[in-house]
């Protein structure tokens, strides 16, 4: 096993010598529009990922992918002449997802804006459901305990109070 530290410079001298192989020793016209994005090698140093993107609709990443695999012994041959190890790593060439998966974000965030400012519209139109403050009312402020006679609140109801229940 190698170490990670060296497996990461070995890739991304990897992507270097791929990307110029690519625009000087590949003839193919439909690799023009290709850009390397990114290399990962094995901590064993015997496979290398090379993620790539294409500018392009769909056909242009088909035409892509199938000039990227007949060049791949090309670009193999050009990477063992421009490394220094042992072994050449095998090439495996993978389209990059991230400009689909970004572009899709920056969708929903666009989605994300527009409904959160029409929910601030809203919210600046909006009343309330009572009065501002509920809590405040036209309750009289001073109240004292005088006002509450026992003789004035009858709690039996109907019936008069018996004096001797209450012994």
């Amino acid at each position: 096993m190698a170490d990670p530290a060296r497996a990461a410079k070995l890739a991304q001298r990897i992507k270097v010598v791929v990307a110029e192989a690519l625009g000087r020793r590949v003839k193919d016209p439909r690799v023009e529009s290709i850009t390397v994005t990114d290399a990962r090698v094995t901590n064993d140093l015997q496979h290398a990922t090379i993620y790539y993107t294409v500018f392009g609709d769909e056909v242009a990443h088909a035409d892509a992918a199938r000039a990227l695999e007949k060049a791949k012994g090309v670009l193999r041959q050009e990477v063992g002449r421009n490394i220094t190890v042992r072994l050449t790593p095998t090439l495996e060439f993978v389209a990059d997802q991230i400009p689909v998966n970004a572009s899709n974000l920056e969708e929903l965030l666009r989605e994300a804006k527009r409904r959160d400012a029409e929910v601030a519209a809203l919210a600046a139109s909006a009343k309330h459901a009572g009065e501002a403050d509920p809590y405040k009312g036209d309750a009289p402020e001073d109240i004292d305990e005088d006002d509450f006679d026992e003789e004035d609140t009858d709690l039996s109801g109907d019936k008069e109070p018996d004096e001797d229940a209450n012994r």
